[in-house]
């Protein structure tokens, strides 16, 4: 399989009004995104804020359970969170890999809305199987990736539907949803 990264991106991303926007940090975020990602084998996973207090916050957060009290209190949780890293942007992010790997990464979207040329999860999965480079995975908060994201990107993944016209997922349940469809054994 390739190797897959993922980035929670913060900015630029939707208010429900369709504005771009900035969102907030949140602590359950990246401990059950890094968790989902530590039980699916992904290499790394970017949180991605260009908020210094947002990034300060993130390490704060990340820092006690690696050396704090909580790297003794949990390792199963020391071991997730050692995956996460922080960058003030997607350009860092694609630095980071790019250095990590050697190679810049295929760049797929995701999204709760349906788009015309949108890759099956089927289809993304077998490129996974059989590709050699590094694979990104963009995740959004608020109310989904800015629509420059969503232009940057190299696929753009299908949404994650249920059996209803519900479709607003947490974006750790969505991670989580994706990542076994993906990676999941079968």
């Amino acid at each position: 399989m390739s190797d897959l990264f993922l980035a929670l991106l913060h900015h630029p991303v939707l208010d429900k009004n369709g504005a771009i926007v900035t969102t907030a940090v949140t602590n359950i975020d990246i401990h059950d995104i890094a968790r989902s990602a530590c039980t699916y084998g992904v290499r790394r996973f970017f949180v991605v804020t260009p908020v210094r207090a947002l990034r300060a916050l993130a390490e704060k957060i990340i820092d006690h359970w690696e050396t704090g009290f909580g790297s003794t209190y949990n390792l199963t949780r020391k071991e997730a969170l050692a995956l996460v890293a922080i960058e003030p942007s997607l350009d860092g992010v694609l630095v980071a890999i790019e250095r990590e790997t050697g190679a810049r990464p295929t760049i797929v979207a995701t999204s709760a809305r349906a788009a015309a040329h949108a890759v099956p999860f089927a289809e993304l999965r077998r490129q996974l199987e059989r590709a050699a480079g590094p694979y990104l995975l963009l995740f959004g908060t608020g109310w989904g990736l800015a629509p420059a994201l969503l232009e940057q990107a190299d696929l753009r993944l299908e949404p994650v539907c249920g059996s209803t016209a519900y479709n607003h997922l947490s974006v750790r349940a969505a991670a989580a949803v994706i990542l076994d469809r993906l990676y999941g054994t079968r």
